[in-house]
């Protein structure tokens, strides 16, 4: 682990404190004539998600936190637990906690290749955050009738997909059809032809 200065402190880096890993996600270094230079820092605390300022002073260090990434192939999710397993090794399967998945669960569908970022502490790794592709395929499972005439105004219709999850699309999109989705906003990007 290596050690950070105060004014190292800065936005995108993973740090420890409090025994806890946490993401710098913004950092201002003052300084006044009367002071010492301070680090001025919001930060996340990667297990929990909270947001928490504090103030690093001149004299003062924090140690880097490893975070690693790795893949994994999402298998599925039963009673709020959901099953994991490496894309290289099938029979290594393993679950990750609900809280860490929160909303980006109306998303995950069978055969999912995603990113899970792992906190390394003391010979320990836990799961700390998982990250979907940007763009997927679902299919239309249930979407209200388009009416004549209502496509050239614009606006949409909710539809839900197979996962469960619900967006709002063209009023053109029918049940059955295949559609593109942007995990990070939710949004309806194209239908797959």
């Amino acid at each position: 682990m290596a050690k950070l200065e105060y004014n190292e402190i800065k936005e995108r880096k993973y740090i420890i404190y409090k025994d806890e890993p946490f993401e710098v996600l913004e950092s201002h270094v003052a300084r006044t004539q009367q002071r010492k230079p301070q680090n001025q820092v919001k930060m996340r605390n990667l297990i929990n998600g909270k947001v928490i300022p504090a103030t690093f002073h001149s004299t003062e260090t924090a140690d880097e936190a490893d975070v690693t990434k790795r893949e994994a192939k999402f298998i599925y999710a039963s009673k709020g637990e959901f099953w994991f397993t490496d894309p290289k090794d099938p029979k290594n399967r393993f679950t990750v906690d609900e809280n860490i998945i929160g909303d980006k669960a109306k998303f995950l569908k069978g055969d999912t290749i995603v990113e899970l970022q792992i906190f390394e502490y003391e010979d320990e790794e836990t799961v700390i955050g998982l990250k979907l592709p940007i763009k997927m395929t679902f299919e239309v499972k249930d979407a209200p009738p388009a009416i004549k005439g209502n496509t050239a105004s614009g606006g949409g219709k909710l539809v839900t997909l197979e996962t469960g999850a619900q967006v709002t699309t063209p009023f053109f999109i029918e049940v059955g059809e295949k559609i593109v989705v942007n995990t990070e906003t939710g949004e309806y990007v194209e239908r797959v032809k």
